[in-house]
């Protein structure tokens, strides 16, 4: 069976259209059909196109970068940068050599993968020092300078404050982290690393890198993608028949609309908008939002409309 979805139902469309900023189109009923038609079409080119190999149903295909959160983190602005920059402070020893192999289990069976070392995950992790910042130490305990200089011979830093604090690593275990992957959501073999400044553990995936599968190459449609349709970059999350992700637009596009259209074995996202017919830079911006679906998206993978690749799901 197959199921087709515009993104919303007409009075919430009816609503945003009232709610449009000035001098941009109406994000409902105004959309002009033969846009709306031409998401349609593609979206249907790129589903019937999804043929995906062996390892997509046998092997290991994570759906998530290989650092993850386990638990909600409470991030602070400061401690979200340091996240997604990579800043770590290391005060633990780190367990030696490498464990023997794991085992990945998916709703549908197990897989035996080999391991990296703790070591080896944290490297990974680790992504050097944050660069430094004037009156804030770097490192943990110490005070910043009772007098910091003031004047035109004062140091001057260009970035935000945040960039002064690293993520203080004080505890490190062989676990599991719940990962996202082509066969459902997995339980994978993790160096879990506790993190002193926020409340989740800090989970890099264990699994060597030649034992995990590789995303499926994007067949797409023979017909290049119209003007107006747009790419969506990743996805956010997925609750139920919410499914958040991210477009990537123009720094003066307007009237960005995400659409969504469903099928049994995936699910094909991107939006439209209209384009600014005046001096732009070319600036890519990524634009939140959120469509929902007619059933849960549970283990369908989700497509990019214009370049037929499988989405990731981003993480924090």
């Amino acid at each position: 069976m197959r199921r087709v979805l515009a993104l919303l139902g007409l009075p919430l469309l009816m609503m945003m259209a009232g709610c449009a900023r000035p001098g941009t189109e109406p994000t409902g009923p105004g959309i002009p059909n033969d846009r709306h038609e031409a998401f349609e079409q593609r979206a249907t080119a790129v589903a019937q196109a999804w043929r995906p190999g062996a390892a997509w149903a046998t092997g290991y295909v994570p759906l998530e970068e290989p650092t993850v959160l386990v638990g909600e983190p409470a991030f602070t602005e400061e401690t979200k940068l340091a996240f997604h920059a990579g800043w770590y402070r290391q005060q633990v020893p780190l367990p030696p050599g490498t464990p023997a192999d794991g085992t990945v289990r998916f709703p549908d069976g197990e897989l035996r993968v080999p391991l990296v070392s703790a070591a080896e995950a944290y490297r990974q992790v680790d992504q050097g020092d944050p660069p430094p910042c004037p009156g804030r130490p770097k490192d943990p305990g110490t005070p910043p300078p009772a007098n910091p200089p003031d004047g035109p011979d004062a140091p001057v830093s260009s970035g935000p404050q945040a960039a002064c604090i690293p993520l203080t690593v004080t505890g490190v275990e062989l676990g599991a982290a719940p990962v996202r992957t082509s066969r459902g959501e997995a339980h994978v073999p993790a160096w879990l690393f506790t993190v002193e400044e926020i409340d989740a553990v800090v989970a890099r995936l264990a699994v060597a890198p030649d034992a995990v599968g590789d995303l499926p190459d994007p067949v797409e449609p023979s017909a290049p993608a119209p003007q107006d349709l747009v790419s969506a970059q990743d996805v956010e999350s997925a609750d139920g028949t919410t499914l958040n992700f991210r477009l990537g637009v123009g720094s003066c596009d307007t009237g960005i609309t995400p659409l969504v259209q469903e099928h049994d074995h995936v699910v094909v996202v991107g939006g439209t908008v209209v384009r600014s017919t005046g001096v732009c830079d070319d600036m890519l911006r990524l634009e939140p939002v959120t469509v929902t679906l007619r059933a849960p998206l549970a283990d369908r993978p989700v497509l990019d409309v214009v370049s037929a690749t499988p989405l990731r799901f981003t993480v924090g």
